[in-house]
C-alpha cells in the first residue's frame, strides 16, 4: 500500500495536510509520539473485569386485542360490493356485447337476403308478364262507355242537423256515459 502511495504521490509519501512549507519542529514532535507509544506498551494491560451476567427473566407479554372499528368495516363493505357491482357489470357488457355481434352478423344476413328478396320482386312486377297473365285470365281494357266521369267542381257543403229541446239532465247522462266509454276504451 505504501508503494502504491509513493506512485500516485512523488514527494515521498502521501498525502499532505496543511501547509508544505519545511517544517523544523517535525522530528520532535515525532520522537515525543514514539516514546509515549512505547511507554503505554510497557504499561501492563488491566486485569479484564469478571462479571457474573444476570439473566433477565423474560415474561411473554401479549398485545391486548385490538377492536376493528365500524368505520373500516363499512368501508371495507363498501370496497367488497363495489369490485362485485363491478365484476358483474362486465360480465353484462360480455354479454350485451356477444349480442351486438350476434345481431350484426343476423343483420348481414338479413341484408343478403334483402336483395335476393327485392330482386324477385322487382321481376313479378315486368309489364310483359303482366300483360300476358291479365290477356290469359280474359281482361281487357275498359271500353268507352265503361267510363264513367265525376264532377266535384261543385263546393264542399256540410248540413248539421240537432236535435231541438234536450234537456239538462239527459245532456249530462250523455257526457257521463261517453266518459265512461272513453276509460274503458283507454284500459282495453
Amino acid at each position: 500500500m505504501a508503494r502504491e502511495r509513493a506512485g500516485k504521490y512523488p514527494y515521498g509519501g502521501g498525502r499532505v495536510e496543511g501547509n508544505l512549507a519545511y517544517d523544523f519542529d517535525y522530528e520532535q514532535r515525532r520522537e515525543q509520539r514514539s516514546r509515549t507509544r512505547r511507554k503505554e506498551e510497557a504499561r501492563p494491560a488491566p486485569a479484564p473485569v469478571q462479571r457474573r451476567e444476570q439473566r433477565a427473566q423474560t415474561t411473554v407479554r401479549t398485545r391486548p386485542r385490538q377492536k376493528i372499528s365500524l368505520v373500516s368495516l363499512f368501508g371495507f363493505a363498501t370496497v367488497v360490493a363495489m369490485v362485485v357491482a363491478l365484476v358483474m357489470s362486465y360480465a353484462q357488457l360480455a354479454k350485451i356485447s356477444d349480442n351486438v355481434v350476434s345481431m350484426k352478423s343476423e343483420l348481414s344476413a338479413l341484408q343478403e337476403e334483402h336483395v335476393s328478396l327485392l330482386t324477385q320482386y322487382e321481376k313479378t312486377f315486368d309489364l310483359a308478364s303482366i300483360k300476358e297473365a291479365a290477356e290469359a285470365a280474359g281482361m281487357s281494357k275498359p271500353s268507352a262507355s265503361q267510363i264513367y266521369y265525376v264532377d266535384l267542381s261543385a263546393p264542399d257543403s256540410v248540413v248539421v242537423y240537432q236535435q231541438s229541446g234536450t234537456n239538462v239532465l239527459s245532456r249530462i247522462f250523455t257526457s257521463l256515459g261517453h266518459g265512461v266509454c272513453s276509460v274503458v276504451e283507454y284500459f282495453r
